[in-house]
């Protein structure tokens, strides 16, 4: 798997691994690892999804629905990022990502039989929901983070309800916001989630 890195200042205290959108590349997250970590307590990743697709960059499984990757495309890209992520050198790791990114998050640290991350930042994305996949939301959770742009004309805030919902009601401790904006990050979330890592 292509990765870009950044290295954490001094000995790393675990892993921050941020999961790009659909159509985008390993570079466009990597501003976010010093958004998020400034201090780069943390070894920070940028893994590049390992499909290429219409209508180009890299993407993390096909969509012919919104909500329900495509089975077959998905198993095989999360068998892959699993693997690359249970061979990290680190015991603590959090994980975030954008879109289809939110989407591997939530998929590979809620996932049956996956060991848990320390955090997760869901940012304009879904719990999937395909034969490929099994969620285990038995307790402990994850701390959640869930962001989501009101106007989102891609993937609807509604998803991020539900999400909501789900997770709360299965004992997770979730930060959620929404924000007047579509299919996009809000800065003001990058900084409440810094203080929200500090705090875990």
């Amino acid at each position: 798997m292509i990765v870009r890195e950044r290295p954490a200042d001094g000995k790393a205290e675990g892993a921050l691994v941020l999961f790009h959108g659909r159509g985008a590349d390993e570079h466009d997250l990597f501003p976010l690892l010093d958004m998020l970590d400034p201090e780069r307590k943390r070894h920070g990743y940028c893994p590049r999804g390992p499909l290429s697709l219409p209508p180009g960059g890299a993407h993390w499984y096909a969509v012919y629905e919104i909500g329900h990757p495509d089975p077959v495309t998905f198993a095989a890209s999360f068998a892959a990022a699993a693997a690359w992520l249970d061979s990290l050198p680190h015991s603590s790791i959090w994980l975030g990502g954008f879109s289809q990114g939110a989407v591997m998050s939530y998929a590979l640290g809620l996932g049956l039989d996956r060991p848990r991350p320390d955090a997760i930042v869901a940012m304009s994305g879904f719990i999937p929901e395909t034969e490929a996949w099994e969620a285990d939301l038995s307790p402990p959770l994850p701390p959640i983070a869930i962001a989501h742009g009101i106007y989102d004309p891609l993937i609807s805030v509604e998803y991020a309800r539900v999400a909501h919902r789900v997770l709360q009601d299965a004992g997770a401790e979730v930060l959620y916001r929404e924000y007047p904006i579509d299919h996009t990050i809000d800065p003001s979330f990058l900084v409440e989630a810094r203080e929200w890592l500090k705090s875990i």
